[in-house]
């Protein structure tokens, strides 16, 4: 059947149905990228052509790739023969062209070769109609976490989903079924893990099992599965490595022997490992003409299309082509002669070779330098210094092509330039990536093809993958494309990869080319080379030596460019021979351009070596260049020798060399520059024979430059006004041979222009003075008739008022010179289109014009710098202030400009001034110039840095409020540290701890005469029980309590440190019960957490002294001063000062002692609670002894509260007291020590269980935890 085609794949068979081309493709249509540049020569620019390629370069470069349109008249005559043209071309199948198409029919042969060798035929399901993708298949079930996850976690629906198939059919099941069978086998095989015993002990689809004729069984041979030698009927002999397996051992089990050859499971994972081979293009078999490719060709186009050829659309074309290199199911299969030697076969171009005579119109075109066999070897071009002729590099390749044969990506040898050449036929397609997007397509390619580069790591160079330019342009490379027509060029840039095919039968021709700015893309190319291990088409060495060699016969653009690149070789040369000279002594000169490029190739990454070499007298078959010579042999360093062709004196006089003929023309330019802008009262006297020495010696070394032609124009200018001028004042003409004013007025300001002085200029611009004017016209308005010629000399006279005025305002008179704004200069505009033109008024109008144009573009350029949507830097302003000072007018936007770059110079200043300092800045500081920097229309680098200082002080700042201050709290950081505030609240509240007045009398005199610990033991003995109030009743009115400010209502706490009174519910209350840590003994009442702080005392979150260091670490490295910081440095030290002397009191062997019987009474309490329980002795609590945590709840402590024990140690009065004043100090403090906590068992330890206190604590804990 026509409508159907059948594709032959290695073990694959599979069907598809062609439907017509013009139905939509599937999947996602192809979308053109944009267009590259287009570029009409004139027919000047296009007798030079490296020169216009220059020119056009820094547009094109950016694409990658442009196209150039010849002037309509250039049509180079078709010059091949076409009897005697015959090429055999290459076979191409678009979808093996095709990068990701590739991978996906290179996986589907190997799942084919693994099912083979296991006698197994198979057939790809079909899905929805739709032949099933394997290999994404399998990369889906990968990315989503592999079979054993997906089957798990249910994703098979997510997996058909991800594949393009519609919801709601149950094709999940399917996929799993068919991944099950066909695919997963083959992914564990390849990961060389074992396959786990199935579900369902029957073999792939259409698994042919066969029976052996005659089946081996050897008694002494064993499983190698199982490790059993028995049931010998059942056990296989594989025909690859002699092992035995089980038929039921066998992962799928065999029913039966299998007949015929059979491998094991080993084998097939071997057979199903070997790497595939490099893929490349075949050639046909049969040998074309042009006429039968032709014929062949649109016979082709024109059934594929169902349409003549010439009207298929090229939209159409470009479609179906990237149509067809996706699809795995479509084989369509082209020719394409590509790479056809034009010194064999003949060029398009017309040739001067000798074998035929030409027309003058051929020689013309043989001569061109758009010729293509000429363009590599122009004088610019630098392959013209290479000997011999590089196929397809100097000389020109012809391609024949028909409708979808492509080219792939590449980029050309050594980062060239390429130019291409359609002579006639269809269009031609073309895709570009600039040189700078290079590494990011290859990057891509790599990241979505990497099976097809782990075997061909220069996959790119072999010129043999395309894919997408869409997929590319998805992931971040830019691409162009252009459609060249007959008589068309296309140009690539160096490292520029394109790619493209052919719309339909066509004949192009194409070479490279190198012109001077290619120099540093081809060292960089030796280097990528290098890397690579890729041969080398031409040594660069050798090519940049040869050029620096005979400098004087360089172009001067070429010899800079040489001198550059020979200065980078000569200084990496000695940089290696440094290096090397330790280990090597000998050396021996050596003429590597004499020698074979395989000859003198390093053997390690395969460069063609020029200057210098690595060799061995032992190993004369081998060598090195100089950043391999480790890799060259084991042998003594004495057999070593350096095989070198210049010495580095040589370099560098080749390098002097260089540097004079560069400079030589940039000498001569300035002293012809200079010569050529003397201003009035600098002129050159005389003729300036010196100036034609100048021409003489341009002539003489330098090539056809612009101010060369300038140099000649002002010569012609001199002698013509010397020739004009004599002749004039030495034979003055009568009649018509007079000279009219005009030609006169022209031949003064010509000579007023020169850059010499002329001597007659003077005598010829002799005129009547401004007083005679006045005396004629006072004589002619006496006159009894009108006189034509007063208003002539009116008009003179206006002129000369008018002239007058503009030479005044622009200071071209002696005498004041005027202010001038752009209001009076538009006057004089104004006033100047009034008065009779002349050469003089015109000139200057235009001077007027040209100085106002240039004012208010210099206005237009402040007024953008001054709105501050984009702003300047101050270098950008001063410049531009600077260069508007010099133009002779007041503008407002620049002062204003000038104005702001005052301002922002002061404030560059004031930050200098406050960062050059002692002390760091303070953050307030440093926040009004940050201010003050953002209204400023500059771009500030130091602003910018300021902002990001304040930033870092701000998120300092809000890091050390996070850590200290609670959520909602109405204090600042810097009230937190308040230490005084504290003590003065202190002292006011001992009035509150139930004291008379006498004994706060006593108290405050003493903290008066240095005897706080009294006023202390006093307090702590008054308030001991007495920190929680029952049921409030006092004698006398109540007063206001707690933080509401509400009536005392039981119960009550009352503050460790403020003796204020809280009701029970509107603070936190202690939690009494550890949170977290080791249980403990609720008999040791001493740890329990009894003590209250209020919210007034306790303002913060009381981080841990490690916590703080970390901020003050952190705040170390801020250049700002903040007053935060300082606080808490203040508070640090504090608390590192108690903590010390709190470390001193703890540490005294009676304190130690209180300690150790603490620890005692910890587990001594226990044990006699057990031995009473043991004894069956039932107390009040032993007989359910609860755990102190958290967990337990505060409620089990009710039952405990008699059996606590009272003053389970003693202390000193003196230690006593010393300990409450470390604790009162140690409380004042915002931050959580250790001490602090052992100061208050022992203290709390020595002294009676306050059991009112704690049972009212316990009530108020409960109460707490069931809110």
């Amino acid at each position: 059947d026509a409508a159907h085609k059948k594709l032959h794949y290695g073990p694959l068979t599979f069907f598809f149905s062609s439907l017509p081309v013009v139905r939509a493709m599937e999947g996602e249509e192809f979308v053109p990228p944009p267009e590259c540049p287009v570029f009409e020569p004139t027919w000047e620019e296009f007798q030079d052509p490296l020169g216009y390629i220059a020119k056009i370069r820094p547009i094109a470069e950016k694409s990658g790739i442009c196209k150039i349109r010849p002037p309509p008249d250039w049509q180079p005559p078709f010059s091949v023969e076409l009897d005697t043209f015959r090429f055999t071309p290459r076979i191409q199948r678009l979808n093996e062209l095709e990068a990701e198409t590739r991978v996906k029919l290179n996986y589907l042969d190997r799942i084919a070769r693994f099912w083979e060798v296991q006698a197994s035929s198979l057939k790809i399901p079909h899905i929805e109609r739709r032949i099933l993708d394997l290999f994404s298949l399998s990369r889906i079930v990968t990315d989503e976490g592999g079979f054993e996850m997906v089957c798990k976690e249910r994703r098979w629906a997510r997996v058909a989903q991800r594949l393009g198939y519609p919801p709601g059919k149950n094709i999940g099941s399917l996929l799993r079924s068919h991944y099950e069978r066909i695919v997963y086998p083959f992914e564990v095989f390849h990961s060389g893990a074992s396959i786990p015993v199935p579900r369902h002990s029957f073999p792939p689809p259409s698994f042919c099992v066969r029976v052996k004729s005659s089946l081996v069984t050897v008694d002494s041979f064993v499983c190698r599965m199982c490790g059993r030698g028995d049931d010998d009927e059942k056990l296989l002999l594989c025909d690859g490595c002699d092992d035995n397996y089980h038929t039921y051992c066998l992962l799928p089990p065999l029913t039966d022997p299998p007949k015929g050859n059979w491998r094991c499971p080993k084998c097939v994972a071997a057979e199903c490992k070997k790497p595939s081979e490099a893929f490349g293009f075949e050639q046909a078999t049969r040998e074309y003409t042009l006429q039968s490719f032709g014929e062949m060709a649109d016979a082709f186009k024109a059934d594929y299309f169902n349409m003549p050829v010439h009207m298929v659309p090229t939209e159409l074309v470009e479609r179906e082509f990237w149509r067809l290199v996706s699809s795995i199911e479509e084989d369509v299969v082209v020719e394409y002669g590509a790479d056809i030697h034009s010194k064999e076969f003949g060029s398009g171009f017309p040739m001067k070779n000798g074998k035929k005579e030409l027309t003058k119109e051929e020689e013309g075109y043989a001569r061109s330098g758009w010729n293509l066999n000429v363009m590599p070897v122009l004088e610019q071009s630098l392959l013209c210094h290479i000997n011999g002729d590089i196929s397809g590099m100097k000389v020109p390749w012809l391609y024949v092509g028909m409708v979808f044969s492509a080219f792939c990506w590449h980029i050309e040898d050594h980062w060239s330039y390429s130019i291409n050449y359609l002579h006639w036929g269809e269009p031609k397609t073309w895709y570009g990536v600039p040189s700078v997007a290079a590494e990011r397509l290859e990057e891509v390619m790599k990241k979505l093809t990497p099976e097809l580069f782990e075997f061909q790591p220069d996959l790119l160079h072999q010129l043999v993958t395309i894919m997408n330019p869409n997929i590319l342009m998805s992931h971040g490379v830019p691409v162009v494309r252009t459609n060249q027509c007959a008589g068309e060029f296309v140009i690539t840039f160096p490292r520029a990869y394109h790619s493209g095919f052919n719309q339909g039968y066509n004949f192009a021709e194409a070479v490279n080319f190198c012109t001077a700015d290619w120099l540093p893309a081809g060292r960089s190319c030796i280097e990528h080379y290098r890397r690579l291990r890729r041969y080398c088409v031409f040594s660069h060495e050798e090519l940049t030596c040869k050029m620096a060699a005979s400098p004087e016969k360089l172009d001067l653009n070429l010899a800079a460019a040489t001198h550059r690149e020979m200065f980078i070789i000569v200084q990496e040369e000695r940089k290696l021979r440094k290096g090397l000279m330790q280990r090597v002594r000998r050396t021996e000169r050596e003429a590597f351009e004499l020698l074979p490029d395989d000859e003198r190739q390093c053997d390690n990454c395969k460069t063609t070596c020029f200057l210098s070499a690595l060799a061995c007298s032992n190993c004369p078959e081998r060598l090195v260049c100089l950043y391999h010579t480790q890799d060259l042999c084991n042998c003594p360093s004495e057999k070593l020798y350096l095989r070198y062709r210049y010495t580095l004196d040589e370099l560098l006089a080749m390098l002097h060399r260089l540097k004079v003929r560069s400079e030589s023309f940039d000498s001569w330019a300035n002293r012809v520059k200079e010569a050529l802008e003397q201003e009035e009262g600098n002129k050159i006297g005389g003729k300036s024979q010196w100036m034609y020495s100048f021409r003489i010696t341009a002539e003489k070394k330098f090539p056809d430059n612009e101010l060369l032609r300038k140099l000649n124009t002002v010569l012609k200018d001199i002698e013509r006004c010397h020739l004009t001028s004599t002749e004039l004042l030495s034979n003055p003409k009568t009649g018509e041979g007079k000279m009219t004013l005009a030609e006169l007025k022209s031949l003064v300001e010509t000579m007023q222009n020169l850059p010499c002085v002329i001597t007659q200029l003077e005598d010829v611009r002799d005129s009547a003075p401004p007083e005679q004017l006045e005396a004629l016209l006072a004589q002619g308005a006496e006159l009894l008739v009108v006189v034509p010629e007063c208003d002539l000399l009116r008009g003179l006279k206006e002129q000369g008022h008018w002239l007058a005025e503009v030479r005044r305002t622009l200071g071209t008179e002696g005498g004041e010179r005027q202010e001038v704004t752009l209001e009076v200069l538009r006057s004089l505009m104004e006033a100047g289109c009034n008065v009779p033109q002349s050469v003089s008024v015109e000139t200057a109008m235009a001077e007027l014009q040209e100085l106002l144009t240039i004012a208010e573009r210099w206005e237009e350029k402040a007024q953008i710098c001054l709105e501050q949507k984009q702003k300047h830097p101050l270098s950008t302003l001063e410049a531009i202030v600077n260069e508007a000072h010099l133009i002779p007018v007041k503008l407002p936007n620049i002062l204003a400009l000038q104005d702001c770059l005052t301002r922002a110079q002061a404030w560059v200043t004031d930050l200098e001034e406050i960062q050059n300092g002692e002390h760091y800045p303070c953050l307030d500081d440093l926040e009004g110039l940050v201010a003050i920097g953002r209204d400023l229309p500059v771009f500030m680098e130091e602003l910018r840095q300021l902002e990001l200082q304040v930033a870092s002080a701000h998120s300092w700042r809000d890091k050390a409020t996070k850590t200290f201050l609670k959520k909602s709290s109405q204090h600042s950081l810097l009230e937190v540290g308040d230490k005084e505030a504290l003590l003065r609240l202190q002292k006011v509240n001992l009035y509150k701890s139930g004291l008379n007045a006498a004994s706060c009398e006593e108290t405050k005199e003493g903290k008066d005469n240095g005897r706080w610990e009294d006023a202390m033991e006093t307090d702590t003995s008054s308030h001991s029980e007495d920190s929680v109030k029952g049921n409030g009743n006092h004698a006398g009115p109540p007063q206001p309590v707690c933080v509401c400010t509400g009536q005392p209502r039981a119960p009550q706490l009352r503050c460790h440190l403020c003796k204020d009174w809280f009701h029970g519910g509107c603070v936190p209350s202690p939690a009494l019960l550890p949170s977290s840590g080791p249980a403990g003994n609720p008999l040791c009442w001493w740890d329990w957490d009894s003590r209250f702080l209020c919210p007034r005392c306790q303002r913060s979150r009381r981080p841990r002294l490690e916590t703080i260091l970390a901020l003050l670490v952190a705040l170390q490295r801020l250049p700002v001063r903040l007053p935060e910081g300082e606080a808490l440095q203040c508070l640090t030290e504090r608390a590192i000062t108690w903590q010390g002397r709190a470390k001193e009191a703890v540490e005294t062997p009676e304190v130690q002692l209180a300690l150790q019987r603490l620890q005692d009474l910890k587990e001594t309490l226990h044990c006699d609670a057990e031995e009473k329980e043991n004894a069956g002795q039932e107390t009040p609590g032993s007989a359910c002894l609860p755990v102190l945590t958290h967990r337990s709840g505060v409620g089990s402590l009710l039952p405990l509260l008699p059996l606590l024990k009272g003053q389970v140690v003693e202390l000193l009065p003196a230690t006593k007291v010393q300990l409450e004043e470390l604790q009162l100090e140690g409380d004042l403090l915002e931050v959580s020590l250790d001490q602090t906590l052992i100061i208050h068992r022992v203290l709390q330890a020595a002294s009676v269980p306050p059991r009112e206190t704690l049972r009212t604590l316990i009530q108020v804990r409960n109460e707490d935890l069931r809110l």
